[in-house]
């Protein structure tokens, strides 16, 4: 019989100014025992060097993280050229340097490139999966890999300041899946001059802003208190950029029970993606099919 995981049945979004040095399943960890959840997750690892915006998910928010996949990132970042590293960031050994540095109007004219749809080959030091092992795993073991390159959708790459002739500091934003260390390395590859990235911090995930983000000494500070309840954000803000429709009486028994249900007209078409709420709550996602929602997402809430 399977043990019954001990905590808090309480549901949100805690959204975390992550420090540096921590990696992001640290930060989940510190949260869930602040909060005594029983369940929690994040929506996109960000790097342990990296600072900036992970949002966490409690209860059943974590439900909603799936839906965040395809939501655009905004980052900001540094490149440190003419130095490229193992990791392709400043925790990795060099190998290799050189002293070309480019000019503001080279860097300029070589943005274009990547953005928009293109192709991106994850770093060495990555949680891509190689045979079933993690690509970081055998690059500390030693091996080189050949990572096959994966598509991405870059929005925006902008050329924010040049600090001096070794640093440029840059926005970033892009959809599931991007690597801002391998931007940095291919575009130092391309401008002749080598690149890794100094700093890196998300500011945005989707409908998350890190204006909203509590710190880690914040959560600390109000850890196993009822005061750290009013730090969350509700569930269903993971859900913005989908259409609501308003569920009827019966149709929120019928979802509940995970069968289609009646729901009240809205922005929809036959077969779109939306979620059904009752009192300003989510009841579930699913699809949209002659006046009732046929789920694929239950909450109880």
């Amino acid at each position: 019989m399977a043990r019954r995981r001990k905590g808090r049945d309480i549901s949100g979004w805690l959204l975390v100014d992550k420090p540096a040095g921590m990696t992001s399943t640290a930060v989940v960890n510190k949260v869930r025992w602040a909060f005594d959840a029983k369940k929690a997750g994040h929506a996109g690892t960000l790097d342990p060097d990296a600072t900036g915006l992970l949002p966490v998910a409690l209860g059943e928010a974590t439900k909603t993280i799936a839906y965040l996949g395809d939501a655009l990132k905004g980052y900001d970042f540094t490149v440190r050229w003419g130095i490229q590293t193992t990791t392709d960031d400043a925790a990795g050994e060099v190998i290799a340097a050189s002293d070309a540095r480019p000019s503001e109007a080279d860097i300029e004219a070589a943005l274009p490139a990547f953005t928009g749809d293109i192709r991106q080959v994850p770093p060495q030091f990555s949680a891509v999966k190689v045979d079933g092992a993690r690509a970081y795993d055998l690059a500390r073991e030693g091996e080189t890999l050949e990572l096959d390159a994966r598509d991405l959708y870059v929005d925006e790459l902008t050329l924010v300041s040049r600090p001096d002739a070794d640093h440029a500091e840059l926005r970033f934003v892009c959809g599931s899946g991007g690597y801002v260390r391998s931007i940095a390395r291919d575009l130092g590859q391309t401008l002749g001059c080598l690149g890794h990235v100094t700093a890196l911090r998300r500011t945005w995930v989707g409908p998350f802003d890190i204006e909203h983000a509590v710190t880690l000494d914040e959560v600390e500070r109000l850890a196993k208190t009822p005061e750290i309840d009013a730090l969350l954000a509700p569930t269903a803000l993971a859900l913005a950029d989908l259409p609501e429709l308003k569920a009827t009486e019966a149709g929120v028994a019928r979802l509940r029970n995970g069968n289609p249900g009646q729901v009240l007209p809205g922005p929809v078409e036959y077969g779109d993606l939306a979620w059904a709420s009752h009192g300003g709550e989510p009841v579930a996602v699913g699809r949209f099919r002659a006046g009732e929602l046929h789920p694929e997402r239950v909450f109880n809430l």
